[in-house]
C-alpha cells in the first residue's frame, strides 16, 4: 500500500489550526522498525539525558542535529515528510535538529505551557518559519500524558517566556487568557500517526503516571533561506537529502552512530534554549 501523503486540505487545517494529525502517515512495519531500534540502541542509550520538570519528575531525551543514513535519519529525509514540510513553510527545508523523547510509566515529566518559537527566537532564528513533526512510536493519550495544544493559539504570535524548573515555559497570564478565548485539544496518537505542529502554537503535556512508556521522535524543520545569525549547526540552512518513501524499511534496524552530533547536557546555556521544546 502507497504512503499516506500530505494534502492541500491537511495545510488548510494546519494554518487554521496551528497542527494537523494525519493518521497512519507512517505503516506499523515502519514504526516497529525505529521503535525497536530506539529500544535497543546503546548509542541513543548513551546519549539521552534526564530533563526535569518543575516537580522533579523527569523525561529523557536524546537530541541531534544532523540526520544520517540511519532508521532516524530515513524518517525525518523520506519524501512524504520532507514534500509535507515544505508544503507547510512555502520553500525548501532544512532539518534542524530530531529528538527521541522517552516518557517512561510513573516517572515521565511533564512540559510546561510553551511555544517552541519562544527560544528559537532567542537562538537566533529571526521568523517563525519553523515547524516540528512527531511521530507516536507508543500509544498517547490523557492517561500516560499525551501532548495538549490550544487550538489556533499560533496567531497569537510568539508571546514571552521564561524559566519553569529546567525549562522555558511561556507567560501565564497569556496561556490563561488564550484558555478563555480557545479550545484546549489532547492530542491522542496510536503508533505510527504523526502531529506536525506550528512553532508558535501553545503546548504542554502532564506528568505519565500510568503503567505504560510514551516514546515518540521528533523532527523540528526551519525554512532554508531562515539562517540563524547565532551559532547554530549547520543543519538547519542545509537542504535536506530526500529519500524514498521506502527508505526506513529498507534501512531495517539500523541505529545512529556515536560519530553524530548530538546535543550535550553539560552545554548548560544552550540546553536551557534549545533543548525545550515539542513536547513528546
Amino acid at each position: 500500500m502507497a504512503p499516506h501523503q500530505f494534502t492541500q486540505a491537511d495545510k488548510d487545517t494546519f494554518d487554521r489550526d496551528g497542527y494537523v494529525v494525519l493518521k497512519n502517515f507512517f505503516t506499523n512495519e515502519e514504526v516497529d522498525l525505529i521503535y525497536g531500534t530506539s529500544t535497543k540502541d546503546h548509542v541513543i542509550s548513551q546519549k539521552s539525558f534526564d530533563f526535569n520538570d518543575s516537580k522533579g519528575l523527569r523525561t529523557k531525551l536524546a537530541l541531534w542535529y544532523t540526520p544520517q543514513d540511519d532508521v532516524y535519519g530515513m524518517y525525518s529525509r523520506c519524501e512524504r515528510m520532507v514534500n509535507a514540510v515544505e508544503m507547510i513553510l512555502g520553500g525548501q527545508a532544512a532539518h534542524y535538529h530530531s529528538k527521541l523523547m522517552q516518557k517512561e510509566p510513573k516517572v515521565g515529566g511533564a512540559w510546561e505551557w510553551h511555544q517552541d518559537y519562544g527560544y528559537w527566537y532567542n537562538n537566533g532564528f529571526l521568523f517563525p518559519d519553523m515547524v516540528s513533526v512527531m511521530l507516536a512510536l507508543t500509544s498517547a493519550n490523557k492517561e500516560n500524558g499525551c501532548l495538549q495544544v490550544i487550538k489556533g493559539s499560533h496567531k497569537m504570535g510568539r508571546v514571552e517566556h521564561g524559566i519553569a524548573g529546567q525549562q522555558v515555559g511561556a507567560s501565564m497570564e497569556k496561556v490563561e487568557e488564550a484558555l478563555k478565548r480557545l479550545e484546549l485539544v489532547y492530542v491522542e496518537l496510536q503508533p505510527g500517526d504523526t502531529l506536525f505542529f506550528h512553532c508558535n502554537i501553545l503546548h504542554r503535556s502532564e506528568a505519565n503516571l500510568s503503567e505504560n512508556s510514551r516514546w515518540s521522535l521528533i523532527s523540528a524543520y526551519n525554512l532554508v533561506s531562515n539562517k540563524s545569525y547565532k551559532n547554530e549547526p549547520s543543519s538547519h540552512y542545509t537542504p535536506i537529502a530526500k529519500v524514498p518513501d521506502d527508505a526506513i524499511v529498507k534501512a531495517g534496524m539500523k541505529g545512529i552512530s556515536d560519530n553524530a552530533d548530538f546535543l550535550t547536557q553539560e552545554v548548560d546555556s544552550k540546553f536551557k534554549e534549545t533543548i525545550v521544546q515539542p513536547e513528546a
